[in-house]
């Protein structure tokens, strides 16, 4: 199982079984992104935390070009679906699906979310995958929040947690997070995407170090093994 990062919030998880689950796309407008070729990605699924456009700006183009099943909150489904995309899976908190490829549950984000148009986004969300023998949860934007101690007999492997400040968790609330959730494999993202959210990685790192935690900052483009 590898994982590509695509700047932001927008990573590619691909499976030993050639399966490809994108979460939330946005390319086109991250400056940091600009050498990614967004017609390359060729998802099977792609995974919507919640409606802000620095997580679905490139939502529509991606499902098109590859025919993707987007999963995500209700309100987005039906927002998809006004768009003229119907292969999507509607999904809430506290819920849970087997795809073909694992089984998905819907977790709480504390954030809010909103449709590039005005439309409803519904709640934002976090999403824990059980994948391959593997456990992964995939924050979305968040703050720290004491729901995440939810997570904490999970048994994770690794866990996607946002690091930017400013609009989500920073350094040191994902640091209390990734105690709560009882995961000491974390890739940070939703950071130095624009000048509020620019990290000293130099300085986050040290944190993580410090923390006993085996902290990931790959470099847009890269893939590493899960």
């Amino acid at each position: 199982m590898k994982t590509t990062y695509y700047g932001q919030s927008t990573v590619e998880i691909e499976l030993g079984s050639g399966t490809r689950l994108l979460f939330d796309p946005f390319v086109t407008y991250n400056p940091l992104a600009k050498d990614v070729d967004l017609q390359s990605l060729k998802p099977d699924y792609i995974l919507v935390s919640h409606g802000h456009g620095d997580h679905v700006a490139d939502l529509i183009e991606v499902q098109k070009n590859s025919g993707a099943k987007v999963i995500c909150i209700a309100e987005i489904a039906n927002w998809l679906n006004s768009k003229g995309i119907d292969n999507v899976h509607g999904m809430n908190i506290g819920g849970g699906f087997n795809f073909d490829f694992g089984r998905v549950k819907m977790v709480n984000a504390v954030h809010s979310s909103t449709m590039p148009d005005g439309a409803a986004g519904g709640n934002p969300a976090g999403f824990l995958l059980t994948i391959e023998g593997k456990k992964i949860y995939f924050a979305g934007d968040t703050a720290l929040t004491y729901d995440m101690k939810l997570l904490e007999d999970e048994n994770l492997d690794w866990a996607y947690l946002p690091i930017g400040d400013n609009y989500t968790m920073g350094a040191d609330d994902a640091i209390k997070a990734a105690g709560f959730i009882n995961c000491k494999n974390i890739i940070g993202i939703h950071y130095d995407s624009f000048d509020v959210i620019k990290i000293d990685k130099g300085e986050v790192r040290e944190k993580f170090i410090k923390a006993g935690l085996n902290l990931k900052l790959p470099v847009i483009g890269e893939t590493m093994d899960l």
